[in-house]
């Protein structure tokens, strides 16, 4: 089978976040079996009560007597199964389409093209005859906060060396990145008739005041910089807002979403820090000042030493040196599990997740032989 066939039945799997992972697992896990991985799954109920699963697919452990302490995996290659959703115009969505030497298809990109080459370079080995331990990692609801790769890191089923995670960085190796982390805030105040306002008080005003606040935060983060990241700091956005029930009441609450990618060496939590420390300034001007946070999300960053083999390495055989990504990615949980992790994928960031999808044909195959190349050298 062609790695482009591969992926073609790979894009006509359903696999939006919303809905189980099932099918797509059933289908990597008979692959994966064909050619002599054992394999495991991983099963998670979701508050939906939506079935979620990870797969682990490992190289069998030669000497069972030493498993315990030599057979961490040397090399762990890691693809998140879920897309995002599609718009239902895009009628092909699910049908890989190939023009002008591209794949167009929701996952192409981001990031079934990956597991498609990942599965192929380990078709195109004889897993026999490899030394050390070689493991294919598929995921679960990575697009909803990288939830399968957080699980696997709590539940520590094995531990690893190397990672290469999946996204699509156009086939350069990224050795660092930004957090992601999200919080939801909530302002309160006292309703009141509008013709009347000297007895309410405005949550959207407080919000506001809050925000102005916020958006003096990020200037000082601007201050603590870190080269190769582009913006080289922490930024900070409130991306939704909204508040009150009507034109004429003085509104009663006002709720607006903080985001903010931290930089490497950076708590997650640092920005909370300063935000705090803001609320209490403005309770301290106004002791009716109530307000809520619900930091909700908090992926830690991530950063690979530029010594480290693994990044050598494919630095090496792309040509290409290691940069930096602002996005949030699986990285940080194959590290809780002892990697050194480099991200890295065919396919463009700034065409995932949109319609019309697609991964060039030549970066699709050009990643099967890098992956190919770097099973050989870590676990050859």
């Amino acid at each position: 089978m062609t790695v482009e066939d591969t992926l073609r039945e790979l894009v006509a799997i359903d696999s939006v976040s919303a809905r189980s992972n099932a099918e797509i697992i059933s289908y990597l896990e008979d692959r994966c079996k064909r050619v002599g991985f054992e394999v495991k799954q991983f099963l998670h109920i979701d508050e939906r009560g939506v079935e979620k699963i990870n797969l682990v697919a490992q190289t069998p452990v030669r000497d069972p007597v030493t498993s315990q302490n030599s057979a961490a995996v040397e090399l762990a290659l890691v693809g998140h199964t879920d897309t995002v959703p599609y718009d239902p115009d895009w009628t092909d969505a699910l049908n890989l389409t190939r023009r002008d030497e591209k794949l167009f298809g929701r996952g192409a990109c981001d990031t079934k093209g990956f597991i498609t080459a990942a599965l192929t370079a380990a078709e195109n080995i004889d897993l026999q005859k490899l030394k050390k331990p070689l493991a294919l990692v598929f995921t679960a609801d990575e697009e909803i906060g990288c939830l399968g790769a957080k699980r696997l890191a709590a539940a520590k089923p094995f531990a690893v060396h190397n990672a290469v995670v999946g996204e699509p960085t156009s086939l350069q190796p990224m050795r660092a990145g930004k957090g992601y982390c999200v919080a939801e805030i909530t302002v309160h105040g006292r309703e009141a008739h509008s013709a009347y306002p000297q007895f309410g008080a405005s949550a959207i005003f407080r919000a506001a005041h809050l925000i102005q606040g916020i958006e003096a935060m990020a200037g000082e983060l601007e201050q603590d910089q870190r080269a190769g990241f582009d913006p080289p700091y922490t930024t900070v956005n409130v991306g939704m807002i909204n508040g009150g029930s009507a034109k004429n009441i003085v509104p009663g609450s006002c709720h607006f979403t903080l985001e903010w990618r931290s930089i490497p060496n950076q708590r997650t939590d640092y920005v909370l820090d300063l935000l705090r420390n803001e609320i209490r300034q403005m309770n301290h001007d106004d002791p009716d000042f109530i307000c809520d946070i619900k930091a909700n999300r908090a992926d830690e960053s991530f950063e690979t030493p530029v010594d480290s083999p693994l990044v050598q390495f494919l630095e090496l055989i792309t040509m290409k040196p290691s940069g930096t990504v602002a996005f949030g990615t699986e990285a940080p949980g194959m590290i809780a599990l002892g990697a050194e992790a480099v991200v890295f994928g065919p396919g463009d960031i700034r065409v995932a997740h949109r319609s019309g999808e697609f991964v060039p044909v030549a970066e699709l195959e050009q990643c099967v032989t890098i992956l190919r190349q770097t099973i050989e050298k870590f676990c050859g």
